[in-house]
């Protein structure tokens, strides 16, 4: 029985592009065999994938409206001998991929973002005029692992194969690996704020040692940094710290670390110490600054 593709991302038939889109990530990730091990996940992994690979292309959009999924099927209004396209998918350990064939008509807009496991692209023309994809592939690591470079062993129709990942890829970098290009999606982490090559961290001081000055250990993606924090810092001081972000692929520069200055107000004091901080105010006639 034909599904529908509409019914299967949970959007109508006005939907927009962007609706389209944003119902696709939500269920990618919920689906997703590396978040869900489960068979009927990647039965409906599969089927997400089909159905967004038709309704956020244009061409195939319009001829699923008027010819349901048999078009896309051998010999149908938008199979291989229909003057259209054929698309072929799978899925290998925690590798997803799309693979197909086009005319040299075929429209490639709209699939821009890194997010979109199944981007499709040239790989080349054959000696016919007609154009070939290469598969893409999608893995995720974490944030660490992108900095510094890791390797991940995969099933690749049915053989193991070990992946690099360079030093210094970002999100949504794409890496070569034989016939295939693998899209690069990186964790977010808790504390690092990336920004190109450059790192963005907040520190917080008490308010003496933003007052008096300080020495304080800064945690980099490179390793721990002593920071000499100067007197009268003021709340929102950035401070950078050269050539101790991120490694450049390919390349032997680094980006810089900035540290935000954030200047913590106790919020239980004793008695001895409300009175200190009223002693302090007094002196505010003398100048502060």
């Amino acid at each position: 029985m034909a599904k529908d593709y509409y019914q299967i991302l949970g959007v109508s038939k006005n939907a927009s592009a962007a609706d389209i889109k944003k119902a696709y990530r939500k269920l990618a990730l919920e689906y997703h065999p590396d978040r869900n091990k489960s068979k009927e996940a990647e039965t409906k992994f599969k089927e997400v994938n089909k159905a967004y690979e038709v309704l956020s292309d244009p061409k195939k959009k319009e001829t699923y409206d008027q010819f349901g999924e048999a078009a896309f099927e051998q010999g149908g209004p938008g199979g291989p001998f229909g003057g259209g396209f054929e698309g072929q998918g799978g899925q290998y350990g925690p590798f997803t991929y799309t693979y197909s064939t086009s005319g040299g008509n075929f429209d490639f807009g709209g699939f821009s973002d890194p997010f979109e496991i199944f981007e499709q692209f040239f790989g080349g023309a054959n000696p016919f005029g007609r154009a070939q994809r290469r598969p893409t592939y999608s893995i995720e690591v974490n944030f660490m692992d992108a900095i510094k470079g890791t390797t991940k062993k995969v099933s690749i129709e049915g053989k193991s194969q070990t992946i690099k990942i360079p030093t210094g890829v970002d999100n949504g970098s794409r890496v070569r690996f034989g016939d295939y290009d693998v899209i690069i999606e990186v964790r977010p982490d808790p504390k690092f704020k990336r920004e190109g090559y450059d790192i963005v961290t907040e520190e917080e001081l008490t308010f003496p040692q933003a007052s008096l000055g300080a020495e304080i250990t800064v945690e980099t993606v490179l390793g721990p940094v002593k920071l000499r924090i100067p007197s009268g810092t003021q709340p929102g001081t950035i401070i950078r710290l050269a050539q101790k972000g991120v490694p450049h692929v390919g390349g032997s520069g680094k980006g810089d670390h900035y540290v935000r200055v954030k200047i913590t107000v106790p919020k239980n004091l004793s008695s001895r110490q409300k009175e200190l901080l009223r002693e302090f105010d007094k002196e505010k006639k003398h100048g502060w600054f």
